[in-house]
């Protein structure tokens, strides 16, 4: 009996390790099927993008949209690009649609990092489609969970750095873009926001942040291009549109910038996004003309997406204006007040603005009157996240003198919009273009001085004095620059409506003593309360690369 049970024991043992075996064998072939699936699908991706990146959008939508129901990665490459067509439309039905992939999308994504960048994804949905405080609320725990889990996967990685399989870079791009977004996006906000933050615990390093987007970009995996695109828009807009355009950190990213593209195909940098950045490479270094030929050429790379217009719209319309070129500057705002969604404020401004510019009897192209459109600037408000823009909000405010029935001109508001993009920076590198400037805005003194004096009179004349010292700064003369600057200070008690002028005034001194060498000066310039007026971000930028130079 004892024999005939022991045997029964071994043919059980004999048994479970045949079905242990059978099992092992078919969970083999399952990984080895599973592997090949995902590398086909990674593949496929890959190429999607390819096609999107050389203009072929549709082409790469009809790629992804039958397996984004079943593959994580065509669900979530499928809902990026989207994404991007509906942020750049602005069209509700197309948020909506977006949003709605985004969502199915992320019920496919069981990957950690797909569905923590698709989180993030639809938070920024969220707060371009509805304004309310519910749909804020709802993004921030969107933007929060996603943080969290992007953080648990770099401490995973950084841990577990001998367990890499043959999709590991994909993983390692994901967590890259993820963690360095959130550390960039983060640093940008004020010290006082940026501390409430960390204490919730957010992380806010730019440095970091900027080392791991690069990392993604130089890296051939699925979120390449997107570290890409979003170390271009750091560093040839927020850079200089917020920052200081002449301290030696920026020429370093632009060297940085221009070794980007080595990581990439050929074929991509023809591509209209590709294009637009090299445009913007050439207007920062001041080659206008050749920014010019980039943004055309971009327009004409491709015509499914009109968006991508836009951009260079705004582009050409701000080279334009840097040559005087009032007309063809109008003609580009004019296109974009018909055809884009974005910021319909900003365009009718600038359109009434440039036709300000003209001569009182010239005629206006297509028969506008600009104290009608500075009227009309109110009624296109809008809000995103809840907010209005500050541009917008400046730009309302700015064409309320036009609501008298005999109202005063604004004297340069097109100067005094470039200005706020930081437009004088861009001029610095060709003088020929700071003297046409310099000279508009002589002219625009004498017309202000041989009028009669008005409400507006002082702060129109502070105005002038602040660009006329910004022009006089890029041509090198100093001490009239600085006096330019102090007169606007002194007056700052008599200032009725552009209180901003002041502070400005003496942000532009404080980075005229760096230059100059004066740094304890500017330290003591650039803390004083006044200077803290400012809400907006752009003079924390500006003043950081002073204080560390």
């Amino acid at each position: 009996m004892l024999e005939f049970t022991e045997l029964l024991r071994a043919t059980h043992s004999f048994t479970s390790v045949c079905r242990s075996s059978l099992h092992a064998k078919y969970w083999c072939e399952e990984l080895i099927w599973r592997t090949h699936c995902r590398k086909k699908n990674e593949e496929d991706c890959m190429e999607a993008l390819d096609l999107f990146l050389n203009n072929h959008f549709n082409e790469s939508l009809d790629k992804l949209q039958p397996r984004s129901k079943e593959s994580m990665y065509h669900a979530l490459i499928y809902a990026t690009v989207l994404e991007m067509q509906a942020m750049m439309t602005f069209q509700h039905e197309d948020l909506v649609s977006a949003g709605n992939t985004m969502k199915s999308a992320q019920e496919e994504l069981h990957a950690e990092a797909c569905y923590a960048e698709c989180l993030l994804q639809r938070a920024a949905l969220t707060f371009l489609q509805d304004e309310n405080m519910v749909s804020f609320i709802k993004g921030g725990i969107k933007v929060r969970n996603s943080y969290l889990i992007y953080k648990e996967l770099h401490s995973f990685i950084r841990s577990h750095s001998s367990f890499k399989g043959p999709n590991h870079k994909h993983l390692e791009g994901g967590v890259a873009f993820g963690i360095g977004a959130f550390n960039l996006t983060l640093s940008l906000f004020p010290p006082r926001i940026l501390k409430v933050l960390e204490f919730a615990g957010f992380s806010g390093d730019k440095e970091y942040g900027l080392s791991q987007l690069y990392e993604g970009a130089t890296s051939h995996n699925l979120r390449s291009m997107l570290c890409a695109l979003l170390l271009l828009c750091y560093y040839t807009f927020l850079c200089f549109i917020l920052g200081n355009s002449h301290t030696p950190s920026l020429v370093l990213t632009l060297a940085l910038l221009l070794e980007l593209p080595t990581s990439l195909p050929l074929s991509l940098l023809q591509g209209a996004i590709f294009l637009f950045f090299a445009g913007r490479v050439e207007e920062i270094k001041g080659n206008v003309d050749e920014a010019v030929a980039l943004f055309e050429d971009g327009c004409k790379a491709q015509q499914a997406w009109k968006q991508f217009h836009h951009m260079c719209y705004w582009e050409l319309m701000w080279c334009f204006t840097f040559k005087r070129h009032w007309k063809m500057a109008y003609f580009y705002a004019d296109l974009l007040s018909q055809e884009s969604r974005w910021s319909k404020v900003m365009y009718v401004y600038m359109k009434a603005a440039y036709l300000s510019m003209l001569p009182e009897g010239e005629a206006r192209p297509f028969g506008e009157d600009e104290v009608e459109l500075f009227r009309q600037v109110p009624t296109f408000k809008q809000k995103i996240a809840g907010k209005s823009p500050p541009t917008e909000k400046f730009a309302i405010r700015k064409a309320r003198r036009y609501r008298a029935s005999n109202p005063v001109r604004l004297p340069v508001p097109v100067l005094e919009m470039m200005y706020m993009w930081n437009g004088f920076s861009m001029i610095s590198k060709r003088p020929e273009l700071t003297e046409g400037i310099l000279e508009t805005l002589l002219e625009a003194e004498r017309t202000l001085q041989a009028a009669p004096d008005n409400e507006y009179t002082l702060d129109d004349s502070c105005l002038i004095l602040l660009l006329k010292g910004l022009c006089l700064k890029n041509q090198g003369r100093m001490q009239a620059a600085e006096e330019c600057f102090n007169k606007v200070y002194s007056s700052e008690k008599k200032l009725k409506f552009d209180h901003y002028l002041v502070p400005n005034s003496l942000l532009e001194l404080g980075l005229l003593y760096v230059d100059t060498g004066r740094r304890e000066q500017a330290i003591k310039l650039l803390q004083k309360p006044t200077i803290q007026y400012i809400a907006a971000p752009r003079p924390t930028w500006r003043c950081n690369p002073s204080s560390g130079s």
